[in-house]
């Protein structure tokens, strides 16, 4: 911890599960310093827009669903042979863009085999974005971070509610709904709501074991 970052840090100390800190006209080195003092307490959410800073503290069903979304999703491309690298919830940033944030998980598939063994180093400074990036809405929305992901050259987003999910596609500078993945192809958002219904319904393991069926 630094006397830059201490103030923050005091703040976050007192953010309740499930709350959000927003704070304005924050500068990138604070920004910076704060991911470097956060890095050993993962459960923290932060994104970064223009001196915009957003600090949100996950509910664990929040976690619990983005882990078990990341189950399948492996599961997916294992059945239809793809390669699939899980890049969790990284921290993607551009400075020149003063812009960054973190998904709730992340994968490469078509940059896949380019991205192996590069999760500790991975940078959008010579790295390309995630193929697919995740935002589990239990919380709250994550609509304010679309522009985010558009300016950082995400192509690919996934938006989850509590029994609804939408799958987008970047076109130009902003992304639009589309019915299946263009890297998970025949991968619809009502497979894995379905899936996650059932683990509700009927535990993980028979979730699990059904979706493979269902995709084999």
């Amino acid at each position: 911890m630094t006397t830059r970052t201490a103030p923050y840090l005091d703040a976050i100390e007192h953010l309740p599960e499930g709350g959000t800190l927003v704070l304005q006209n924050v500068p990138w080195d604070d920004y910076e310093s704060l991911l470097e003092d956060l890095a050993e307490r993962p459960r923290f959410r932060v994104t970064f827009a223009r001196g915009k800073l957003e600090i949100m503290s996950p509910l664990s069903e929040h976690d619990s669903m983005a882990r078990m979304l990341d189950r399948l999703v492996h599961i997916y491309a294992e059945q239809r042979n793809l390669e699939l690298e899980n890049y969790g919830s990284t921290t993607w940033k551009r400075r020149s863009l003063a812009r960054g944030l973190e998904a709730d998980s992340c994968y490469y598939v078509a940059n896949a085999r380019r991205m192996i063994g590069r999760s500790r180093e991975a940078s959008l400074e010579v790295d390309p974005p995630p193929d697919i990036c995740v935002e589990v809405d239990i919380t709250n929305e994550s609509l304010s971070k679309f522009s985010i992901y558009a300016a950082l050259g995400v192509p690919e987003l996934w938006r989850f509610e509590s029994k609804a999910a939408h799958f987008y596609e970047l076109a130009g500078d902003s992304y639009r709904e589309v019915m299946e993945s263009s890297f998970l192809l025949g991968l619809s958002p009502q497979m894995l709501v379905d899936a996650l219904e059932k683990s509700v319904r009927d535990g993980q393991t028979a979730a699990l074991r059904a979706f493979r069926d269902r995709v084999r």
